[in-house]
């Protein structure tokens, strides 16, 4: 079984990210929390404390478990919302969206949709509910949209020798996206990742070049 931590939320406030290991560590969860950037573009501002993104993770097997512990908390606090809460402003339909991307959303806020479209007639089964989860899944399959730019700019930092260049291509080809489910599978194209593969080898190529001749450079009396 694999046993590799990999990221069920992230926070910008660690304040959050405490809470959700509060509870975990309650339930005998194993966890790991670690501080990363938000992206590719976010690396591009150094020293700036708005890229950082504090990843609680857990292992994959962990995933159901962790889900319906926090839904079981999320339903003690439900009866005890106040009506001015924004999620009784939504219509049907958003309400409706709002459950069919329960990963976007907290386990509060996915059991408080459900609760109000109860009340409004509009009652949602179990076997509704785990069809539109599916049905979400399949989505967030598809691999990300094309990285076109981020290809065009990853072969001319290549070109000119850039460290950048690296960077880009072995994101491209490794990167890799963590389904609600805790399946993992990579987030781009298998043309987005062939070229971020030929990025990565002829920028370090480049690069490991650059740094030789800048060695025999400094040893050349």
């Amino acid at each position: 079984m694999d046993e590799t931590f990999i990221t069920y939320q992230k926070f910008n406030d660690p304040v959050l990210a405490e809470d959700l290991t509060n509870t975990l560590s309650k339930h005998h969860i194993h966890y790991l929390v670690e501080e990363e950037s938000f992206s590719i573009e976010a690396t591009m501002v150094l020293n700036n404390p708005l890229n950082k993104e504090f990843a609680v993770k857990i292992k994959s097997a962990d995933f159901e478990k962790v889900k319906h512990i926090l839904e079981n908390e999320a339903q003690i606090e439900i009866d005890q919302v106040d009506k001015d809460y924004y999620l009784f402003g939504f219509s049907d339909d958003e309400l409706l969206d709002l459950i069919s991307k329960a990963d976007e959303w907290s386990p509060f806020d996915f059991l408080l949709a459900r609760k109000i479209l109860a009340q409004r007639g509009n009652v949602l089964s179990n076997e509704e509910v785990k069809y539109l989860e599916e049905e979400r899944i399949n989505e967030l399959k598809k691999p990300e949209d094309p990285q076109t730019t981020w290809i065009i700019i990853g072969y001319l930092c290549a070109a000119l020798g850039g460290i950048l260049g690296i960077f880009i291509g072995w994101h491209l080809f490794t990167y890799k996206k963590t389904l609600p489910n805790g399946d993992r599978l990579y987030g781009y194209s298998k043309a987005d990742r062939k070229h971020g593969r030929i990025i990565f080898y002829i920028s370090s190529i480049v690069w490991g070049a650059y740094l030789v001749f800048k060695l025999l450079g400094v040893l050349t009396p």
